[in-house]
């Protein structure tokens, strides 16, 4: 298959993914889209990181997610968009107006590769290498996949630049996390958990389950918003 075939199925998909005769869930992947959607998560996590380690283990983690997220959105909006200078679907000349949009919106000019995806794949990637725990790993590379889609369905990214900017942050998550575990190894105690109440990195079990309960409060929030917001939506 050459590039001018996988260019071509990546419009294909996306022209089958994009959008829906549904104002609900019109209204729910613009509020899953939304990065305010998931501060509660995001607060709880922060609880968790600080609960189970000593404060400047901590702000060694906050800070490394922090680089985490910034080197996986640097790569794509400051390196990748320019360069390739891909249109979004919303706004390629030759599909635009077959794509569904939601609000109105169709995002920036350029969209490969997608930083969304990137930014969410590298933090879920991070986190999971961080706490290690089976199910919240694919809790959390579930939780990345759902708002990358959104931008498929609200059709300001194509499903290729959702998939390379989802790997682009996995690698990206993958340097941060080396570095991380480098300096945490020289400055940082790191027994080995075996007992069922902490994962073997040391964070208690419990407090996964917490992190599980905030995402389902936000899942409901997301469900009654989306009600909310798709009566007032536009085209």
């Amino acid at each position: 298959m050459d590039i001018q075939q996988l260019i071509e199925l990546d419009r294909d998909l996306l022209l089958s993914w994009n959008g829906s005769e549904s104002l609900f869930w019109d209204g729910f992947m613009w509020i899953v889209s939304d990065t305010k959607t998931w501060v509660l998560a995001a607060i709880v996590l922060l609880y968790i990181i600080f609960k189970n380690t000593k404060f400047a283990h901590g702000v060694l983690i906050l800070v490394m997610i922090a680089l985490t997220i910034t080197m996986a959105d640097q790569f794509a909006s400051g390196l990748c968009k320019p360069y390739f200078e891909r249109f979004r679907p919303a706004q390629d000349p030759e599909l635009m107006y077959l794509v569904d949009v939601v609000n109105s919106y169709r995002g920036g000019r350029y969209g490969f590769i997608s930083s969304h995806a990137a930014n969410t794949f590298a933090f879920a990637l991070f986190i999971s290498l961080l706490i290690r725990n089976g199910w919240l790993t694919w809790v959390m590379f579930l939780w990345a996949a759902i708002p990358s889609f959104s931008r498929i369905y609200l059709g300001v990214h194509y499903p290729g630049d959702v998939l390379c900017g989802a790997l682009a942050g996995c690698v990206v998550a993958l340097l941060v996390y080396w570095l991380y575990h480098f300096i945490a190894r020289k400055y940082f105690e790191s027994p080995q958990y075996i007992s069922k109440q902490y994962t073997s990195s040391g964070f208690e079990t419990i407090d996964i389950h917490i992190f599980y309960i905030a995402l389902l409060v936000t899942c409901m929030y997301i469900i009654v918003a989306a009600m909310v917001v798709s009566k007032g939506l536009h085209f």
